[in-house]
């Protein structure tokens, strides 16, 4: 019972953020994407850690790859945490607004780079070596999808000023914009 309420209760505010006259979904492919990128990253850990018991570390390794796992997951909850909470995006996307401001004047996708950032910190956790491909593979699968699903409805939707601002911000690695 709580849960349906929970629920109802959601879907109720959700409807209070979303326009008659919006141009862009405000989740977008999102949920999604960050589903696959949690699947491949159980499926990596499921087959190489348990079930062809292979590469993993040991000795001062097992250290090395938790403190930068740790430093990864951090790092992505702060990018997620900025970009999805303390941006005002969803204002933006309600008001058809460009967001290049704040940390999108850093990385196109800070949500999405979060993301991803978390899924690698995961990876690193369990200091196996196998692993590390999850993460390039992650970041391929999120650019293959970015490129062919948000791009395309923003480059559409803003046009020569979205061009500009694709070819001066990075889309998934927070880098200093170039000049």
């Amino acid at each position: 019972m709580n849960c349906v309420i929970l629920r109802w209760n959601l879907k109720s505010r959700m409807k209070d953020y979303v326009k008659e006259e919006q141009k862009l979904p405000l989740y977008g492919i999102g949920p999604y994407l960050v589903m696959v990128l949690g699947l491949v990253c159980a499926i990596f850990i499921v087959l190489f850690v348990y079930v062809f018991k292979a590469g993993n570390l040991t000795g001062i390794w097992i250290w090395i790859f938790r403190i930068t796992g740790v430093l990864f997951m951090a790092g992505g909850l702060v990018i997620w945490f900025i970009g999805a909470l303390r941006s005002g995006m969803d204002e933006s996307i309600s008001d058809n607004k460009l967001k290049t401001d704040g940390i999108y004047a850093w990385v196109r996708n800070p949500m999405y780079s979060g993301w991803w950032l978390l899924f690698t910190g995961i990876s690193f956790m369990w200091h196996n070596v196998f692993m590390i491909p999850a993460f390039l593979i992650n970041w391929l699968i999120m650019t293959v999808v970015l490129k062919n699903t948000e791009e395309k409805w923003l480059l559409k939707t803003y046009g020569d000023k979205y061009e500009e601002y694709k070819n001066s911000v990075n889309r998934c690695i927070p880098w200093k914009r170039k000049a």
